[in-house]
Order: structure tokens, then C-alpha cells, then sequence
């Protein structure tokens, strides 16, 4: 995906999450992910929200209508703003705008007759977002690297049988492991957007989703500690050492353009299966528990 596009996506996910959060409207608000949103004339709606499809106002919005991706048709009336991110509003001749029209790729479309009661600008969201520069990445990756870490150290401190269990499932099971990781990475978001396209759906699609995030990071570390463990196995045995080599060997790789981010995929994804494996294999009758595997015969580890 292209920058401009991660950026007006994640605009409009934050202008949703901003409009979810204020007061509920009289009128029915409309947040979409994905196709379209029409207020026939005589009709009233809230905000309007659509991620990904054409906006058709003949009616009235109570509210702002904000289109990510996707034209915009105003032919009745806006009591908010009017923002469309990456294509272009159009706006019939009895068109009223109370607020400001905000655009970012393409000019709007004005008829002869129609109004706007507040500003016409352009945004430059995406020269903004390449402002941050290195900055921002390097908060970014300061902050996942502490999140990560956290993470990890509870995992050693209330689950390490769950580690070494995982350790166990990608000795034995690989193939197995690699397969689940990719059924779980790539099903789950299928599920989670096929649920949220039908109404009755949408609590499960975003209770999944909000479940997803940390799964992902709980697998990420994972395989940040089965790297550590197997680069220290014939050097020490200490479950924290394992984690703090792992978790800097993938932290250092997630500063390489490109790489970083397919270490960081391979790693999650290896996480994820190591993880259902040994779920799977704690759940069988007479399953053994799992044991740190010992040093190598002739090479004593030293005391964690």
C-alpha cells in the first residue's frame, strides 16, 4: 500500500474514532468500512462516516460527512462539515454545507446555487505526515520496542510454560506451526471484516479486532524468545536471557528498511502457530508438561 494511502486510511479511522466518541446524534449516524452510505431526500442522518465507497446525500446530515476513499454527492443539505479525503465532493445546485469543506486530492465541484457556510480548503495531510520524518518513526519503534518488551517479561514472570510449550511445538511440529500461524493471520481479519458488514455482526467484528492486537504482540514476543533460545542453548538456559537476546535481535532488524518489516510478519506469524500448536497439544489428554529443554551434553550453562 502506497504512504498516501496508509495515511488517508489512518485519518479517517481517527476522524471515525473522533466522531464515535462525541455525543450520540438524534438522527442515525452511519459508519461504514467498506461500500457506501445514500440519505435519500426527506431523509435525516447523523454523521456519516464511509471509509471506502460513495457518499450520496439527498437529504439532510445532521452532523459532519466524511468520505475516505470515495466520490461525494451533496444534493440536500450538511449542518457539519464536509471533508473527502482522496477523491472529489460534488455539490448539486440546491446544496447546503453549514460547516467547512475540507478536501485533499481533488478539488470540489461546485453548482451554481450552492452553499457553503463555512471554509474551502485544502488539507495537506499527507506533507504533514512527512513532516514527522525520522521522528516519528523512531517514536514509533521506541514505542513498540517497550511495549514489546513489557509484554515479554510477563510472559516469562506468569507463563513461562506457555514459552517452552511453544518452543516444543516449532521443534517438533514446523509445518504444522507455520501453517496455523498463517490460517490464524490471515483468517481472523476475514472473519472480523465479514462480521462487521452485516449489522448484527458488528460487536463480534470489533470485539475480534480489538482482541487481534494483543494476540499479535503476545506472538511477536514469542518468537522474540524462541530466537534468544536458540541462540543462547548451549550457553545458558535462563529464560530472561532468552528474551532480552531475542527481543534485541528482532527490536535491532525492525530498523532495516523493508527487512524489518518481513522479519517482524514471519516472526508473528511463526508466534501465532507455536502457540495454537501448543494450546492444541496442552488440551489433549495426557498431555506432558512442558520442560526447558537442557544444554548440550559437555557444555554445563551457567546459573540464570
Amino acid at each position: 500500500m502506497s504512504k498516501p494511502h496508509v495515511v488517508t486510511a489512518a485519518i479517517g479511522a481517527l476522524v471515525a474514532l473522533l466522531l464515535g466518541a462525541g455525543s450520540a446524534s438524534a438522527a442515525t449516524d452511519h459508519l461504514v468500512i467498506t461500500g457506501g452510505v445514500v440519505v435519500p431526500a426527506g431523509q435525516t442522518a447523523g454523521d456519516v462516516v464511509v471509509l471506502d465507497g460513495t457518499v450520496s446525500i439527498a437529504g439532510h446530515a445532521t452532523g459532519d460527512v466524511v468520505s475516505v476513499s470515495g466520490p461525494v454527492r451533496v444534493t440536500g443539505r450538511v449542518d457539519g462539515d464536509l471533508i473527502a479525503v482522496s477523491d472529489r465532493a460534488f455539490l448539486g445546485p440546491a446544496a447546503r454545507v453549514g460547516g467547512d469543506l475540507r478536501y485533499g486530492d481533488e478539488s470540489p465541484v461546485l453548482a451554481r446555487g450552492a452553499t457553503v457556510g463555512g471554509k474551502i480548503s485544502k488539507e495537506d495531510w499527507n506533507d504533514a505526515a512527512n513532516g514527522w520524518g525520522w521522528l516519528g518513526l523512531l517514536g514509533w519503534w521506541l514505542a513498540v520496542s517497550v511495549s514489546t518488551l513489557i509484554v515479554g517479561a510477563l510472559l516469562v514472570l506468569l507463563a513461562p510454560a506457555a514459552l517452552y510449550a511453544a518452543e516444543r511445538a516449532v521443534r517438533e511440529r514446523f509445518g504444522a506451526t507455520v501453517g496455523w500461524g498463517v490460517a490464524i493471520a490471515v483468517g481472523v481479519p476475514v472473519l472480523a471484516v465479514l462480521a462487521l458488514v452485516t449489522l448484527v455482526g458488528i460487536p463480534f467484528g470489533v470485539a475480534l479486532l480489538l482482541a487481534a492486537v494483543p494476540l499479535l504482540v503476545v506472538a511477536y514476543v514469542t518468537s522474540a524468545w524462541l530466537v534468544g533460545r536458540r541462540v543462547l542453548r548451549n550457553r545458558s538456559t535462563s529464560p530472561w536471557a532468552a528474551l532480552f537476546a531475542g527481543w534485541g535481535i528482532l527490536r535491532l532488524l525492525a530498523l532495516v528498511p523493508a527487512l524489518g518489516a518481513l522479519v517482524g510478519l514471519a516472526a508473528t506469524v511463526v508466534g501465532l502457530g507455536a502457540l495454537a500448536v501448543a494450546l492444541w497439544r496442552a488440551g489433549r489428554p495426557g498431555a506432558p508438561a512442558a520442560r526447558p529443554e537442557p544444554p548440550a551434553p559437555g557444555r554445563p550453562a551457567p546459573a540464570g
